[in-house]
């Protein structure tokens, strides 16, 4: 199965299977799920959400699509707009994977606000006190 790209402002009401709807504005993801359940999968962009690289063989998404929560719990990679289907994981695996993804983005969120120092900090920069 193939899936292409496409631009939007805002998520249409009705997606049409074998499209990646990505809008940037609001750095989200959504596209129906691969297995053909009909199922909306929806993936925040971000640093410590998934990453979207264009490519000119079509889109690749990371890290995987795994739909633990849907009937079908399809595993798969979007990888220059072609889908690689991936093994269920077992309950263990899916409360593992969700601890790392957890961690990973509490990692984000510390180095942001490490790098926009404490509460002191940038009130000293807004008073101008402090570069």
């Amino acid at each position: 199965m193939r899936i292409e790209l496409r631009h939007v402002e805002f998520m249409p009401q009705q997606l049409e299977p074998g499209i990646l709807y990505v809008s940037l504005e609001f750095g989200t993801a959504q596209h129906l799920c691969a297995c053909g359940c009909g199922s909306t999968v929806r993936t925040p962009l971000g640093p410590a959400e998934w990453s979207l690289q264009e490519t000119a063989a079509g889109p690749t998404l990371r890290p995987s699509i795994g739909n633990w929560q849907r009937p079908c719990h399809s595993h798969y990679w979007i990888h220059k707009g072609s889908i690689h289907w991936e093994g269920s994981w077992t309950e263990a695996q899916v409360v593992a994977g969700r601890a790392r993804d957890q961690a990973r983005l509490q990692r984000h969120l510390d180095q942001q606000q490490k790098q926009r120092g404490g509460n002191w900090q940038r009130l000293l920069r807004f008073l101008g006190l402090k570069d």
